[in-house]
């Protein structure tokens, strides 16, 4: 399979498994290809069909996960976490992803799965800022591994994500 069309399964998994309000436009999502620091991690089943990734992103300080996906027909199965482990064993770095605000089952189960991870979920106000035009920012926490941010980390790890994730550049404060 070539890069292309690794890419476009990729594309059309992230499709059906977050609102369009949660990653770019494909030619926005392609172009992150070309940044050394941005990189896909792919399951694929026996047919070589993608099945479930994970978007990542390198940092001096930290690494970065941006989405990840599992193919609605087979969630559960233990396949995210697997992509996870492999993730978390590449690197010494710590990791930071956003989650939504634990207020209904589902979102609380999303939190309980990184945390069963090591993951922490943190306490300051955070929002991710637009992926697409015309769309406002979300309301998100950040979980990092293996330990809490403190609230000076907390602002250096949003600055960068900021900068170099979302190319926003704002001064930070910090907020509980």
């Amino acid at each position: 399979m070539t890069q292309q069309e690794k890419f476009d399964q990729v594309f059309d998994l992230m499709k059906v498994s977050f609102p369009e309000s949660e990653y770019r436009n494909y030619k926005n999502q392609r172009k992150l290809l070309s940044d050394p620091r941005y990189y896909l991690l792919t399951e694929e089943n026996n047919q070589g069909e993608v099945i479930a990734f994970l978007a990542g992103w390198e940092f001096a300080d930290f690494r970065y996960v941006e989405n990840i996906a599992v193919s609605p027909s087979i969630r559960g199965g233990g396949i995210g976490k697997q992509l996870m482990n492999r993730f978390m064993r590449q690197s010494t770095l710590p990791i930071v992803l956003e989650v939504e605000d634990p207020k209904d089952d589902l979102q609380r189960r999303r939190v309980r799965f990184y945390e069963r991870l090591g993951f922490c979920l943190g306490e300051y106000k955070y929002v991710q800022p637009p992926l697409r035009e015309g769309i406002p920012g979300l309301p998100l926490r950040i979980m990092s591994y293996p330990e809490k941010l403190t609230a000076s980390k907390f602002e250096q790890v949003k600055d960068v994500l900021y900068r170099e994730v979302y190319n926003v550049h704002q001064v930070s404060n910090s907020s509980k």
